[in-house]
């Protein structure tokens, strides 16, 4: 029997995001090999990776202890839809496959099917895509995290609700080199030089002159001048 405390599913959901997205550098998604378990050490019991095995179906690679309490046995190499009730399977596959083909990061509202010695039991799920060493979108980090007493297992669930976010990519563009340049911003530029034109040169005397002319050219200058 396991009692989750209050507030877990929400604050390892909220953890495994903000790791996700610290990963994501710029990116639309980081790549499997990104993920260190270091970094999730607080979320490690719920968090799991998924690879995509067909349209809508993706199985185990790794899984935390959690997801081995819930089903009574461990869940490595076994399909995600393992975990749901056969009712729940379609919306699963569905999130699924957004995740992988838009990208696109899906949060599930779970609930498990109650009967004798299984009493009722809420549940979130966080799938986060992640790409392959070949570069496609074939990978997920996940959590999955139930509050309250497990009771008899295996639990499955069915989903009850379910937010999915397309993504968008933070990849700065830039300007292409023969744009004009924008004008800078007014309070961090220095002021624009100005250009003075230097004095015309003094016209060479004529070497035509004789040197009393030349002299006659000249002008003295003193200090009281």
């Amino acid at each position: 029997m396991t009692q989750q405390g209050s507030g877990t599913a929400r604050r390892t959901v909220a953890e495994l995001r903000a790791y996700w997205e610290a990963l994501r550098r710029g990116r639309l998604v980081p790549a499997r090999t990104d993920v260190n378990p270091r970094g999730i050490e607080r979320s490690l019991e719920y968090a799991f990776i998924l690879e995509r095995v067909a349209p809508g179906m993706a199985r185990f690679r790794l899984s935390g202890m959690h997801l081995t309490d819930l089903m009574g046995m461990e869940v490595r190499g076994m399909p995600l839809g393992a975990l749901f009730v056969p009712a729940g399977r379609q919306r699963l596959a569905d999130a699924l496959e957004t995740v992988f083909q838009g990208p696109a990061v899906a949060e599930l509202a779970l609930a498990a099917e109650t009967g004798i010695g299984k009493p009722p039991l809420a549940a979130r799920m966080l799938l986060l895509p992640l790409k392959s060493d070949l570069g496609d979108v074939t990978r997920a980090l996940g959590c999955l995290v139930a509050e309250g007493e497990i009771g008899r297992r295996p639990r499955r669930f069915e989903v009850t609700g379910a937010e999915v976010t397309q993504l968008l990519s933070d990849i700065p563009q830039f300007a292409p080199a023969d744009r004009a340049p924008r004008a800078p911003v007014a309070g961090f530029a220095d002021p624009p030089a100005t250009f003075t034109p230097p004095a015309p040169a003094a016209p060479m005397p004529d070497p035509a002159l004789t040197p009393e002319e030349r002299r006659a050219l000249l002008r003295v200058v003193r200090a009281e001048d």
